[in-house]
Formats: structure tokens, C-alpha cells, sequence
């Protein structure tokens, strides 16, 4: 027997309620950005400067009591992580401890530092501390602005790349719900006030493609279909598309979101940002792909015989 998450056939009317998905979609972004606007996001380490420090013990690492010792000291946002190497020889466990920088300190002063080896040493009695680094908020202001700039490198290239397979409308219409999910994803960061670090910029990078992935599926069918219905009105030959790959679209999605779930409820704190943020990412990107990029095309209007250069695009509305 097989599992089927949506039914071989369908004939739903995707945009018989398009102003309710698109309201909600504006609702829920202007919300995200008044929310950045107000409280801006809760920047990590990574963005606002810290110390790096590397330990090494022959006692075996559990970051769990690591973290404990440290919460003692009341140092604010602390990243610890084990370090992994086949070159390490059996009684050599080394670990990375991440300091945020306190207020008003380029990074975490050296009483810090010993208080925190004074506490690890609670835990494994022989520690010590191989490498200590420390970023300043300047390289870290640098970070911000190359990770914007890293996000909107990617939405142009997909912009020109979609320009270039498919038309402008189907690029416009990519772009727009593309924007739309980076713009939710870091707009549940900032109203849970989740950290956001560079794993964060990692996951908007990766839910753009995967966002991408999925509307190029449906635009793929859109234009076939436009070449085989060439006299159905537009509207129904984007349901039409819609319904038809709406089996692989679910099916992609739901098996996605198992393997996130799963991580985040067992992957531990070292990896819970970047898991949420790609959880969120997937369930807005199928949204997306779905009601926004669709609509954005159905408003747009496009050429429907691809035979003939100077073909008119459609103009068609959903009225309803």
C-alpha cells in the first residue's frame, strides 16, 4: 500500500481565495519588518563581537556540563561545540568555547577568561586553554554587511537565471515569493528573538535555493501547459499546472520537514537556529511557490505561444 499525502488526481481552485493568500502573505510581512524596525534581531556572536576560545583535555568532552559550568558565570550568550579531527590522538578531546563580548568591551576581558578556565576546571580537572581569539565589533559590522550582500547576490541570480529560461513575468514572479520568504524567515527570528548568527545566513541561502526548486517545478509545468492549452484562459492553466504538481510539491516538502523535525527535537543547541530557520524556510517556500509566485504570473500575464516572437502576453485578473 502506498502513502499518498494528497489524492493521483486533483482539481482545487488555487486562486478562488488569492486575495485572503496574498492578504495574509502582506500581513505577515509588514508585521516581520515592523518587527525588525522595533526590535531589531538578536544578533549571535558572529554579529556582535566575541572570544573564540579552543581547550583541550584527555578527558572526554560533555558539553552539557560544560555549558553548566559556564552558566554559572553569568558571561551571556556562550556557544560551545566539540572538535573532531582523525588526527587527534586518543586522549586528545579539544573543544570551541564562543564568549559574546560584554557591554561596552571590544571582548571578553582576561578576568573572564580565568574565571571561565577556573570553571571548566571544575568539570576536567586537567583542561587548558590552547588558543584564545577575540573579534571586535568592527569584523563583525563586516560580517552584517557581507552577509546582506551575500543574500542579494543570490535573489539577482536567480532573477537573471529564471529571466534567462524562462520570461520576465515567470523571473518577476520567482523574485517576489522569494523575497517573501527571507523576509518571514527573518522576521520569526526577530519576533521570537531567536539568535541570529552566521548558520542563520547559511539557512536563508539554502531556502533560497529550495525555494527556487519548487517554483521552477510548477513554472516548468506552467509552460508546458501554456504550449499544449493554448485557448484555456490563463487561470485555469495555472491550476491546472498547480494540481498536477502538487503530489511531488507535498511529498518533497512533508519528507524535508521529517528529517528537520527530527533534527531539531535531537540535534541539540549547536544546530537548533539554523534547523528552525530551514523548518520555517520550507514551509513558507511551499506556500510560496504555491499561492505567491503563481498569483504574481497570473497578474503579469505571459506569452503563449512561444512560436511566435512577437506573440501578446496575457493580461488576465483573478476577479473573484
Amino acid at each position: 500500500m502506498r502513502l499518498k499525502l494528497v489524492p493521483a488526481e486533483t482539481n482545487w481552485d488555487f486562486f478562488k481565495r488569492w486575495r485572503i493568500w496574498l492578504g495574509l502573505s502582506g500581513v505577515m510581512m509588514v508585521v516581520a519588518f515592523v518587527s525588525f524596525l522595533v526590535q531589531g534581531l538578536n544578533y549571535g556572536i558572529d554579529f556582535r563581537g566575541g572570544t573564540t576560545i579552543r581547550t583541550q583535555s584527555a578527558q572526554p568532552i560533555n558539553v552539557g556540563e560544560y555549558r553548566a559550568a559556564l552558566g554559572t558565570l553569568d558571561l551571556g550568550d556562550t556557544i560551545i561545540s566539540e572538535v573532531f579531527d582523525p588526527a587527534f590522538g586518543p586522549d586528545q578531546h579539544v573543544a570551541m568555547v564562543r564568549i559574546q563580548a560584554q557591554d561596552g568591551q571590544e571582548s571578553v576581558s582576561a578576568a573572564a577568561i580565568d574565571q571561565a578556565l577556573v570553571a571548566l576546571q571544575q568539570v576536567a580537572p586537567d583542561i587548558k586553554f590552547v588558543a584564545v581569539e577575540s573579534v571586535g565589533p568592527k569584523v563583525s559590522g563586516e560580517l552584517i554587511q557581507t552577509a546582506v550582500i551575500a543574500v542579494l547576490a543570490a535573489i539577482a541570480a536567480v532573477l537573471i537565471y529564471i529571466w534567462l529560461r524562462f520570461e520576465w513575468q515567470f523571473a518577476l514572479g520567482a523574485v517576489i515569493a522569494l523575497v517573501h520568504d527571507v523576509i518571514l524567515t527573518i522576521g520569526i527570528f526577530s519576533e521570537l528573538q531567536i539568535k541570529f548568527d552566521l548558520a542563520i545566513i547559511a539557512a536563508l541561502l539554502t531556502i533560497v535555493g529550495y525555494s527556487l526548486n519548487d517554483t521552477v517545478v510548477v513554472f516548468d509545468r506552467i509552460r508546458e501547459n501554456l504550449k499544449k492549452y493554448k485557448k484555456k484562459p490563463l487561470a485555469e492553466v495555472l491550476n491546472l499546472s498547480i494540481n498536477e504538481t502538487l503530489s511531488r510539491t507535498m511529498t518533497t516538502s512533508v519528507t524535508t520537514l521529517i528529517a528537520l523535525i527530527a533534527l531539531l527535537v535531537l540535534g541539540g543547541d549547536v544546530i537548533r537556529g539554523f534547523v528552525f530557520a530551514m523548518t520555517w524556510g520550507v514551509i513558507v517556500g511551499t506556500y510560496s511557490s504555491v499561492f505567491v509566485a503563481s498569483t504574481i504570473l497570473l497578474w503579469l500575464g505571459v506569452k503563449r505561444d512561444w512560436s511566435k516572437p512577437n506573440a501578446e502576453a496575457g493580461t488576465s485578473v483573478p476577479q473573484s
